[in-house]
C-alpha cells in the first residue's frame, strides 16, 4: 500500500509539472539548412590555356590520314577524354574550358599542344586564399554539396598552417554514427558564453550562486564582419539574413546596422568606446555586443550587457585579454590576419597555447574562444576547434562564395580590395553562403562521424584526436644525424 500510495504521489506531481512546464505536444525539428542549385554570376577564367599549332595539327591529320587511309576511326581520334579536342573542327577551336591539366595531349603530341596556366585565372585568389581553395568554395557556394572529383588527392601530405595538422581517424567507431546520412543525429549546436566550474542547489532544489550565462547557436561557424575597405548595404543585407536563416551570429559595425535598419538577435553589434550611447538606437534587444577596446569593454561592463570583446593577435594581446577577464569579460574573439598570421606565429600556435593556459587555471568552462583569420577551406574548421576555439568566424570564404574578386594581397582587414561583382542580389548572396556553409557542415559532420564524436562541444581542444607533423616527423627522424 505504502509503494502504492508513493506511485500515485509521483503521478500527481508528473501530472503537475506537465501542466505547468513543459509542452505535452513537443514538435520536434531537426536541424537543416537548406540547399538550392545556385549558378556563378559570371563564368571565372579557364584554368589553363590550350594553345595549338595549326600548322604542325595540320602536318599531323595529312600524315595521319596517308598512314591510316580509311581508318577513320584512327585518324579522328581526339588525344582528351574530357572534350578539349571534340568541337565541329577539332583542334583547330578547342574548348579550354574542359582541360583539367592531365596534359595527356602534350605528352602525346608535344610539337602540337601547349598548356598553359591563365595568369587571370590566378588573379582570383592570393598566396593563402588560392585560386584553388576559391574554385573549392565557389562549387560548394554552387551546389551546397562536399567537391568530390574522382581523382584521389593529389596534394602535398604536409605543410604550412592548417596543413601541419591531421585528423586522427584510427579509433574504433560505430558505424551508424553518421549525421549526414541520417541514421544517428550528430549535433554542431554550440554555446557561447560562460558555464560555472559546478552548480550549486538549496533544500528546495533550487540553484543558488553562478548559473550559466551562455546562448546558443546551430554552427560552430559565425560570421565575422567583412573588410573595412568594402562599404556595401547589400552585403551587409546578404551576411544578416544568411546568419538569420542558418540560426547563426553576424558581426556588423553598429553604424552599418542602423544604417542598413537591419534587425534581429542574430546580429552582433560591434561598438568602440566612442559608440556605446548607439546601442539604445537599435530597434532589438542584442543577445551580445562586441566591445572593439577595453574602454568599451569597461562601460559595457558597468551596464551589465553580456559582452564580447574583440582582440587582434598583437604585441600584448595576452595582458589585454587577461585585463578584461578580471573585468568579467568571458567571450573572447581572437583575431588573426587573412593570412592566419599574429604575434609573429600561425593561428593554430596562438590558440593552443591560449586553451592550454585556461585549462591549466581551471577556469576554461568558464570562456568562449571564438577565432577568425587563416579559415579558408572545410577542413580548417574542425582543426582550429579541435586546436581550442569553440567556434570560428568566417571572413574571406564569404567574399569567395560571392564572388568577390581579391585585388593583390588581402592580409588585413583595414587595406584589403575586394570588388563584388556588380549586379548580384541578396537573395542570391544569401543562398550561396547558405549553400557554403551546408557543404562545411556536412565535411565537419564526416570528420566527427569518423572520430566517433556525438556533438562538436566534445571536439573542443581534443588535441589527442590530431597528429602534428612536427611530432611525427621528429618521431620518425629524431634519431638520425642532421634532424633538427
Amino acid at each position: 500500500m505504502a509503494m502504492a500510495k508513493g506511485n500515485s504521489s509521483v503521478e500527481t506531481d508528473i501530472s503537475k509539472i506537465s501542466n505547468s512546464t513543459i509542452d505535452t505536444d513537443p514538435v520536434y525539428h531537426r536541424y537543416h539548412i537548406e540547399t538550392a542549385m545556385t549558378a556563378d554570376m559570371s563564368n571565372l577564367p579557364n584554368r589553363f590555356l590550350v594553345e595549338v599549332s595549326r600548322i604542325n595539327l595540320l602536318k599531323l591529320i595529312i600524315k595521319e590520314s596517308r598512314d591510316y587511309f580509311g581508318k577513320l576511326d584512327v585518324i579522328l581520334n581526339r588525344p582528351c577524354v574530357y572534350g578539349v579536342f571534340s568541337g565541329p573542327i577539332g583542334g583547330f577551336a578547342p574548348r579550354p574550358n574542359h582541360c583539367v591539366g592531365c596534359l595527356r595531349c602534350t605528352i602525346q603530341h608535344p610539337d602540337v599542344v601547349t598548356i598553359k596556366h591563365n595568369p587571370e585565372w590566378k588573379s582570383w585568389g592570393d598566396t593563402y586564399l588560392s585560386p584553388k581553395l576559391v574554385d573549392t568554395i565557389l562549387t560548394e557556394a554552387s551546389t551546397g554539396a562536399v567537391p568530390v572529383k574522382g581523382q584521389g588527392y593529389r596534394g602535398r601530405f604536409g605543410g604550412p598552417g592548417w596543413d601541419r595538422i591531421w585528423t586522427d581517424m584510427s579509433e574504433i567507431v560505430r558505424p551508424t554514427r553518421d549525421g549526414i546520412h541520417g541514421r544517428e543525429f550528430i549535433s554542431t549546436v554550440t554555446d557561447i558564453g560562460s558555464k560555472p566550474m559546478h552548480l550549486s542547489f538549496n533544500s528546495k532544489g533550487e540553484i543558488i550562486g553562478t548559473e550559466p550565462a551562455t546562448l546558443s547557436t546551430q554552427l560552430p561557424i559565425l560570421f565575422d564582419s567583412p573588410p573595412q575597405t568594402i562599404k556595401s548595404a547589400k552585403l551587409l543585407n546578404v551576411l544578416s539574413k544568411s546568419a538569420q536563416e542558418i540560426d547563426s551570429l553576424a558581426f556588423m559595425p553598429i553604424n552599418g546596422i542602423l544604417g542598413c535598419k537591419l534587425s534581429g538577435k542574430h546580429l552582433v553589434p560591434q561598438v568602440n568606446s566612442s559608440e556605446i550611447e548607439l546601442i539604445q538606437k537599435l530597434n532589438f534587444s542584442p543577445r551580445l555586443i562586441e566591445a572593439l577596446d577595453i574602454s568599451a569593454v569597461k562601460s559595457l561592463s558597468n551596464q551589465n550587457i553580456k559582452t564580447c570583446f574583440r582582440i587582434d593577435f598583437d604585441e600584448g594581446w595576452e595582458e589585454l585579454m587577461h585585463k578584461a577577464f578580471d573585468i568579467g569579460v568571458r567571450v573572447f574573439h581572437m583575431v588573426a590576419d587573412y593570412h592566419g598570421r599574429g604575434d609573429g606565429n600561425f593561428i593554430r600556435d596562438l590558440i593552443i597555447k591560449t586553451h592550454k593556459d585556461f585549462v591549466k587555471k581551471g577556469i576554461r568552462d568558464q570562456v568562449t574562444l571564438i577565432g577568425s583569420g587563416g579559415i579558408a577551406a572545410a577542413e580548417h574548421v574542425p582543426k582550429a576547434i579541435i586546436c581550442g576555439f569553440d567556434a570560428v568566424a568566417l571572413d574571406t570564404p564569404l567574399l569567395a562564395a560571392i564572388q568577390a574578386q581579391p585585388k593583390g594581397e588581402c592580409i588585413s582587414s583595414e587595406f584589403s580590395n575586394f570588388v563584388l561583382p556588380k549586379s548580384f542580389t541578396v537573395s542570391w548572396g544569401v543562398q550561396r553562403v547558405k549553400n557554403l556553409c551546408a557543404a562545411w557542415r556536412d565535411q565537419l559532420l564526416e570528420i566527427m562521424g569518423a572520430m566517433g564524436i556525438r556533438e562538436v562541444r566534445r571536439m573542443r581542444g581534443e588535441l589527442g584526436r590530431a597528429m602534428f607533423q612536427k611530432d611525427l616527423e621528429k618521431e620518425a627522424f629524431g634519431d638520425i644525424d642532421g634532424y633538427e
